[in-house]
C-alpha cells in the first residue's frame, strides 16, 4: 500500500529512539520507502550528538536543465535544505558515496523537548523538501510560458504548463483492467465536481481527450485510454511551506488514484462478499425449514396412518360384533322356524302306527272345481 504522507515515520522512530536512549550507542540503518527513496542513518557512540543523514530520491525530471553542484542536486534545492534546516543540520559536500544529499544533524542547540520534537518532524519531510525546491525551479525556467514533461516515476510521466493567466497540471492516465478503468472514470467525474462546488479549492477537470496545453506534444505520449486529468495551480500553492505539500500532491497523485481504485476493489468485493454469505444462509435456513416442515409432514403422515390403522381396525371389530349380532339373530329366527316339538307326541305317533289307514284313490280334479274332502267309512270297534 502506498505510503502518502510527506513525513518518513521510520526516520521519525529512529531519531526519536536515538534521542531518548539512556546511553549513547552505534546506529546504522538503511530504510527504503515507496518512491524508490532510500535513507541511511549512521551515529557512532563516541559521538552521539552528531547524526549523519543521507538521502538518495529519483530526479524529478531528466529533461530540465537546471544549475547543479556535485552532488547531483540543483543549487535551489541546496539552498532551501539549508534555510529550512539551518537551526540543527548542516549539508555535508560531497555526501556520502550512492546518495544524493547528506545532513549533519545537531539536536543540542534545541533544549526544549518540544523543539526537539518539532525539529525531527520536520527532517522527516526532507524529501518533500527537496521534491518542492526542484519543482519551482524548474517552474521558474519555464518563464511566462511552456509546458514540461515531468518525470518522476518512469512508467508515469505528468506535464506541467505554464501561461500568463494560470499554471495547471495534467496527468495521462492509464490503465490494464476495464474494471480499474470504470473505477477510475467515476472517481473523476466525481472529482470534477466537488472541485467545481468548492471555491478555495484548485479548479479540477476531466477530458478523455488531449486538452489545448498539450498541442505539439508526441503522439506516443498522449496515448491514454483513462483520459486526461488537470488541475490549476495558482501563485499561493507554490510559496512558502505550501510549496512542498503542493508538489507531493502533484507527484503523487497517480498513486494516490491507483490506491483509490485498490480500496474500491476490495469494498466492492467485501461488500459481495457479504451479500453471498447472507444469501448463503438465507438459503441454508430455507433448507432447514424444508427439511422440519418434510419431517412434520412424515410426521403427520404417520400419524395419519396411525389413525387410520386404528379406525380399520375399531371397524374390522365393530364389524366383527355386528357379525356375531346378525349371526345369533339369524340362529334366533332359524329356532323359531323349527317345528315345534311336544313332550309325548312322539309316543301317540308310534301308537298309531298299529291303525291301518287305507289309502284311497284322489280323483282328478277338474279345472275350476272346488276341492271337496271324501267322508272316511266309520269303522267299527271290536270291542
Amino acid at each position: 500500500m502506498a505510503f502518502f504522507s510527506s513525513g518518513s515515520r521510520a526516520l521519525v522512530e529512529i531519531l526519536t529512539r536515538m534521542q531518548s536512549a539512556e546511553r549513547p550507542m552505534p546506529v546504522d540503518h538503511t530504510v527504503f520507502e515507496f518512491g524508490s527513496i532510500r535513507y541511511h542513518v549512521e551515529a557512532s557512540a563516541s559521538d552521539p550528538e552528531n547524526v549523519f543523514l543521507s538521502i538518495s530520491t529519483p530526479s524529478l525530471s531528466h529533461e530540465a536543465s537546471p544549475s547543479s553542484s556535485s552532488t547531483g542536486l540543483p543549487e535551489a534545492a541546496l539552498q532551501e535544505t539549508r534555510k529550512a534546516y539551518h537551526k540543527f543540520a548542516e549539508v555535508v559536500e560531497p555526501p556520502r558515496e550512492g546518495y544524493a544529499l547528506t545532513l549533519k544533524l545537531n539536536f543540542s542547540g534545541l533544549t526544549r523537548p518540544k523543539d526537539r520534537v518539532k525539529a525531527i518532524n520536520q527532517v522527516s519531510r526532507l524529501q518533500s523538501v527537496v521534491l518542492s525546491s526542484q519543482l519551482r525551479d524548474m517552474l521558474g525556467s519555464l518563464g511566462s510560458s511552456g509546458t514540461m514533461r515531468l518525470v518522476y516515476n518512469q512508467r508515469e510521466p505528468f506535464f506541467v504548463s505554464k501561461t500568463a493567466e494560470k499554471m495547471s497540471a495534467v496527468f495521462p492516465m492509464r490503465f490494464r483492467d476495464d474494471t480499474d478503468l470504470a473505477i477510475a472514470t467515476s472517481f473523476f467525474q466525481e472529482l470534477q465536481e466537488a472541485g467545481s462546488s468548492l471555491a478555495k479549492a484548485p479548479q479540477c477537470s476531466w477530458s478523455p481527450i488531449p486538452p489545448p496545453e498539450l498541442r505539439g506534444e508526441c503522439v506516443h505520449r498522449l496515448t491514454t485510454n483513462g483520459g486526461f486529468v488537470s488541475f490549476g495551480v495558482l501563485s499561493r500553492h507554490v510559496r512558502g511551506k505550501r510549496a512542498a505539500k503542493t508538489a507531493w500532491i502533484l507527484l503523487n497523485f497517480q498513486a494516490y488514484v491507483k490506491y483509490h481504485i485498490k480500496c474500491t476493489r476490495r469494498h466492492i468485493q467485501s461488500r459481495m462478499r457479504e451479500r453471498m454469505e447472507t444469501l448463503t444462509e438465507a438459503i441454508e435456513g430455507a433448507r432447514l425449514r424444508g427439511n422440519e416442515d418434510s419431517r412434520t409432514r412424515s410426521s403427520q403422515a404417520m400419524v395419519k396412518k396411525r389413525k387410520s390403522k386404528r379406525r380399520l381396525i375399531s371397524f374390522a371389530k365393530v364389524n366383527k360384533r355386528l357379525q356375531k349380532g346378525f349371526r345369533a339373530v339369524l340362529d334366533k329366527i332359524k329356532r323359531l322356524r323349527q317345528r315345534i316339538r311336544v313332550k309325548g307326541l312322539d309316543r301317540l305317533r308310534w301308537h298309531c302306527h298299529c291303525f291301518a289307514v287305507p289309502k284311497l284313490p284322489m280323483p282328478p280334479r277338474a279345472r275350476g272345481q272346488e276341492h271337496r274332502y271324501h267322508k272316511l267309512p266309520r269303522v267299527k270297534s271290536t270291542d
